[in-house]
């Protein structure tokens, strides 16, 4: 979709769409659901899908992931205008990434935008990543719990 203004066309924006989960126990429904929920949000802007990046069944709290490093690269060459996502726990759990992936995107003239927190902004970064962060403490703690738990009683652990 092209936006006029007055003699001049400017080109919608291109959006390069992020989804992910993180577990076996979750369902690939998952990306689907991601991907249209935000298909329906540029679509509402007026904005272009130009690419679809998914993740299946690889932790957030990682930052080897196949299609996150290839939208990270197609950022940096200008070839994405918004990244958008569900959420921003979708992008990344980690701290450290978020962040550093904010920098990157936002240095290549790109923002990102994603359904629940609307355009991400540093105080999104900051606030966010903290939680993600926290989350990820949590839950390593009481699969850690759990497993002793399960090794106690002599049943083995599931990872």
């Amino acid at each position: 979709m092209m936006t006029f203004s007055g003699s001049q066309t400017t080109p919608s924006p291109r959006v390069a769409i992020y989804a992910r989960f993180s577990s076996d126990n979750q369902s690939d429904a998952s990306i689907d659901d991601q991907v249209r929920v935000c298909r329906a949000r540029a679509d509402r802007e007026g904005w272009t899908v130009t690419s679809v990046y998914t993740d299946y069944a690889i932790s957030g709290a990682t930052a080897h992931r196949s299609q996150f490093q290839a939208l990270l690269a197609d950022a940096r060459s200008g070839k994405i205008d918004i990244v958008m996502a569900e959420a921003m726990d979708r992008i990344s759990r980690d701290q450290e990434h978020i962040a550093g992936f904010y920098k990157h995107v936002t240095f290549a003239g790109a923002r990102i935008v994603t359904i629940a927190e609307g355009e991400v902004s540093e105080l999104h970064i900051g606030l966010k990543g903290t939680m993600s962060a926290l989350f990820l403490g949590n839950s390593r703690s009481r699969r850690t719990a759990a497993s002793k738990d399960a090794c106690g009683r002599g049943i083995a652990a599931a990872d």
